[in-house]
């Protein structure tokens, strides 16, 4: 069987697919089966940051970077991210050393349950390096497509304009 008639073939419920992909800046695989997100093939690889909060992509705690644009992970089919660049929260840190965004996070105490922070996180994250001067109207803008149930948002905000002079 060739390669391409291999990728297109259909596949069982229960059939476990290795998808390659480059995952927080080193190749890997992901296993999964056809009918998993995203989301829950990188909970089931130990990559346990990336939070599941609605599942309908309206919340935002699954926010992870796919070719370097923010996606909810949720929507996203585990075998939809085959050759893709994966971002996730755990990529931020650089072992015990916060990245930029993390430190604002927890100096600003934009934090209170954390279920939404890794999406929160990362979506900041990916704007600071986009638009490392975001003004505090396009950080409330870009952040409003996330939704959090305890800050009440001044504090993320806060946050992610204090890690703006930090970020690369």
């Amino acid at each position: 069987m060739s390669a391409s008639t291999e990728a297109s073939r259909w596949r069982e419920p229960d059939e476990v697919v290795e998808v390659q992909l480059t995952l927080n800046g080193a190749p890997g695989t992901l296993e999964a089966k056809p009918r998993w997100s995203l989301a829950d093939a990188l909970r089931e690889s130990g990559l346990t940051g990336t939070h599941l909060g609605c599942e309908h992509g309206v919340c935002g705690a699954c926010t992870v970077l796919l070719n370097d644009e923010p996606v909810r992970a949720c929507l996203v089919l585990a075998i939809q991210a085959e050759g893709a660049t994966v971002e996730t929260v755990e990529a931020l840190a650089d072992g015990d050393l916060l990245d930029p965004v993390q430190r604002a996070f927890q100096q600003e105490r934009a934090l209170q349950c954390g279920f939404c922070t890794p999406g929160f996180v990362v979506l900041a994250a990916w704007l600071l390096r986009h638009e490392p001067d975001a003004s505090e109207v396009r950080v409330r803008e870009v952040l409003s497509s996330n939704l959090c149930r305890c800050t009440g948002y001044a504090p993320i905000v806060a946050a992610v304009l204090s890690a703006r002079g930090e970020t690369v």
